[in-house]
């Protein structure tokens, strides 16, 4: 004869109407589904350790690239040296680069200047940071391709380095104090709330 189990606290696994311990369920309904949704968003923009090492690169580069369109277009020489610095490079592995240049060498001038400092300050605020990091990637590869090429050997060329650091911050971007991330979230948030309500719609 089998006795009835007269336990008055059963444990967690023998209560089916226990929900303690487990993440919601996205077939449990709108406030489930709305649950899971919002825990996976915040686990996708979460920062990691990666993103933490690459803050000190992102502020280097950031600095570096404001200080040289600063630099230049604090120069009282500037733009007029252009011509000359341009006319002296010695065998560029694109050529056409510096006959494009030299058309108008002024507008190049300011053209490098404004953008290296829209670079950097993109990358500093982290607004844009993938767009930013392309536009510095092209400035140092058109330097490195005109300006440095001729150096004998190439790991003394200043561009390359310049070129190859901007790689990870296109690839990743900037999640980590950066205005990338506030409108990344921002951007979750609305997308929760427009489920939520159509959950319960």
């Amino acid at each position: 004869m089998t006795l009835p189990n007269r336990n008055p606290n059963p444990g967690p696994d023998r209560n089916p109407h226990s929900h303690a311990g487990r993440e919601p369920d996205p077939q449990e309904g709108g406030g489930g589904r709305h649950a899971a949704r919002a825990t996976r968003a915040a686990r996708s923009t979460a920062p990691g350790l990666a993103d933490v090492a690459l803050l000190p690169l992102r502020l280097f580069l950031g600095v570096t690239f404001c200080y040289a369109g600063l630099d230049k277009l604090t120069d009282p020489a500037f733009p007029g040296l252009m011509e000359g610095l341009l006319n002296s490079v010695q065998g560029a592995a694109a050529p056409w680069l510096l006959d494009l240049a030299l058309t108008d060498p002024d507008t190049f001038g300011y053209a490098i200047a404004f953008g290296e400092l829209a670079v950097g300050l993109g990358t500093l605020a982290g607004l844009f940071t993938r767009v930013a990091a392309v536009g510095g990637a092209l400035i140092s590869l058109s330097f490195w391709l005109t300006i440095s090429w001729n150096i004998d050997t190439y790991y003394y060329s200043q561009d390359l380095p310049y070129l190859m650091a901007w790689i990870p911050l296109i690839i990743a971007g900037a999640r980590l104090y950066s205005l990338d991330a506030l409108l990344a979230a921002y951007r979750a948030r609305r997308r929760e709330a427009t489920a939520g309500a159509a959950d319960t719609a």
